[in-house]
């Protein structure tokens, strides 16, 4: 894990040159990116919750706000589209957060239901040319790994998830399915090719009114109750931002430790 003063900078031995930049890679030794830029939690024993707040890179002021608003233990998705990317890279793991990379995959109804520009698609994948997914990783650095933006098609074919989850392990990647398709494969793949990966249990801000964000936050502390861990999926809107830093302040004094997604990843590797 790197040190909170250099967390900023990406480690030079993690990065393999393609052919649209810098790509995230196993060290020489065996370190991995989702070991080495994973955030910072304490270890106990207890109830954790990982929420994970998308769309970062988009909106300027709203990217600001979030960095600004949120605590560390919060995650955060960075949009391959986004702008100024590296910057905001740096200020958000310059304020403790791990971050993730949101990659456009095929969604239910492609093309007319467009993800963006370099969007994976399950031909492709099945395929091998997984170069739309490495114009997305090249994007930035210093992420532990990718979750799914759209890509309900994609997420439900083994044809497609297995070679991106095969891509992943080799570069020492996570994935993080936010669980918008029930016929997901995405978590039996990684399972399978051991490959560490994490699944959201709710998402927390479909209504965009503060009460109905609340309800969520509170249902998502019944599960971490219930089970000892829960993941929340959020995106970048002032409303969120404001409502989750709000409750997370409460949570903590109900002995809730907000942690990094790759603290409630199953890790095949590790076991």
């Amino acid at each position: 894990r790197q040190n909170p003063s250099t967390a900023h900078m990406p480690d030079d031995a993690l990065i393999e040159d393609g052919a649209y930049g810098p790509l995230p890679a196993r060290a020489p030794d065996g370190r991995r990116p989702y070991d080495v830029y994973a955030g910072p939690w304490s270890g106990k024993p207890g109830t954790r919750i990982a929420i994970v707040v998308g769309g970062l890179g988009i909106s300027q002021t709203g990217t600001m706000n979030a960095i600004g608003s949120l605590p560390p233990g919060v995650t955060f998705g960075f949009s391959p589209s986004g702008n100024s990317l590296d910057r905001w890279m740096q200020e958000a793991r310059r304020s403790g957060h791990e971050l993730v990379l949101q990659v456009p995959l095929e969604p239910v109804g492609y093309p007319q239901v467009d993800p963006g520009e370099d969007t994976l698609t399950v031909d492709d994948a099945a395929a091998g040319d997984l170069s739309a997914l490495h114009a997305s990783l090249a994007t930035i650095t210093n992420y532990v790994g990718i979750m799914n933006y759209m890509g309900g098609r994609f997420v439900a074919e083994p044809a497609a998830m297995e070679p991106l989850i095969a891509e992943l392990g080799r570069r020492g990647l996570m994935f993080f399915d936010d669980a918008s398709s029930l016929r997901s494969v995405a978590a039996d793949t990684a399972q399978l090719q051991s490959v560490p990966a994490a699944v959201s249990d709710l998402s927390i801000d479909r209504s965009q009114d503060p009460a109905d964000i609340r309800s969520q936050l509170d249902t998502l502390e019944r599960i971490a109750r219930a089970e000892g861990t829960a993941i929340g999926v959020a995106s970048a809107f002032d409303v969120s931002v404001a409502t989750i830093a709000k409750w997370i302040g409460e949570a903590r004094g109900r002995g809730i430790e907000i942690v990094p997604l790759s603290a409630l990843a199953n890790d095949p590797e590790r076991r």
